[in-house]
């Protein structure tokens, strides 16, 4: 891990839990975020983005 990585906030997908550097495994790791309160934001982010992918999705169908 770079020290860049270190320095990282991550959101565990698992426990729910931010942890600063890549503390759980891959497949249940939300990130890297800048701030921790980027990262205890991951989730609502992400439902953001989708909510956004799927509007225009459904924009191109028309």
């Amino acid at each position: 891990m770079s020290e860049n990585d270190a320095q990282k906030w991550y959101y565990d997908t698992k426990t729910g839990q931010v942890s600063q550097g890549k503390d759980s495994a891959w497949d249940s790791r939300m990130g890297p975020y800048d701030s921790r309160e980027e990262a205890e934001a991951a989730i609502e982010t992400a439902q953001q983005r989708t909510k956004e992918a799927e509007e225009y999705d459904a924009e191109d169908d028309d």
